[in-house]
This record gives C-alpha cells, structure tokens and sequence, in this order.
C-alpha cells in the first residue's frame, strides 16, 4: 500500500480484489473517502465482504461482483485504481478495461498494475507489456515501480 498510498478523503477502485487483504489495509487509511473492490469471482467477492465488515458498515468499502469490462461508473469519479497480481493487463490487451478506467479516473487519477516479488514471469516482461498497453489507452507518465515487495507500473490519466 506504500506504493498506491490512498489518502484519507480519496475514492479508489481496487480490481480483483482476492481474499479481501488489500482492501481492509486501504480501508484503514480512509475516513471520508471510499473503495469499490470488484472480481469475477463470487467466492473473493464473498471472502473481501466477510473479511471487512467493519468497513463496509462504515460506509468505506463496497464490494461488487464484476468483470473490469462490464464495470460502469460516473466518469471522473475515482482518484486512484489499482491492482495486485491480476493477469489481465499483460496476458493480452486490455483496451476494453483500460477504457473504462481511463473515463472513470478523474485527471490527474492514478492507475497502479502491480505484482508482488513471486509474481508471475520475469518483472520486464510483465512491466513492458503493462506499460504499452497503458500507453495505448490514453494514460500518460507511465512509470515502473519496483521494491523488494513487487513491481509494477504507474500511470496517470492526463
């Protein structure tokens, strides 16, 4: 989360949301703002509910059974979105999924692929092929993040 670092009064996406583990630690740092976490699967969607509770009764964390295509939001509505080791972005093209993104993040809102260090292949295959995809879809500043925890690749929303 030290790579996102959602604000307190910030609105985020998070896609593919598994178990639920990123969403209860983005949740902690909110207090007015506001998480949509979407997956395609009942099961992690029905894992992220039961896991925070507390954050959904706060009125801080929604969770939505969703494919990322199929996602409709006001446009400009998300200050960031972001995800953790979900294939989507570099198995193949995601223009569909990077559409919807590109007009639901506000200008300026920030897009974050990231995948942690036993990630799926070697990290320059997966950031090269991020990052051309981003390109392709209208976002700008795109730049690879690395730590010991992961890599990945940031993009803005011009």
């Amino acid at each position: 989360m030290e790579v996102v670092d959602p604000g307190p009064a910030e609105s985020l996406l998070e896609i593919g949301c598994g178990p639920g583990v990123a969403a209860g630690l983005v949740c902690e740092r909110l207090s007015t703002g506001r998480l949509l976490a979407i997956d395609r699967s009942v099961v992690a969607v029905e894992r992220t509910a039961n896991g925070n509770v507390a954050h959904i009764a706060a009125g801080r964390l929604e969770v939505r059974k969703s494919a990322l295509q199929k996602l409709r939001l006001p446009a400009g509505s998300l200050d960031k979105a972001f995800s953790v080791d979900v294939d989507l972005f570099w198995t193949g093209r995601a223009d569909r999924e990077l559409a919807v993104l590109h007009a639901a993040l506000r200008p300026g809102g920030q897009l974050y692929v990231l995948y942690g260090a036993a990630g799926p292949t070697s990290a320059d295959r997966v950031t090269s092929a991020v990052a051309a995809s981003m390109l392709a879809g209208g976002f700008q500043d795109v730049r690879i993040v690395e730590s010991d925890r992961g890599v990945g690749v940031r993009a803005g929303r011009p």
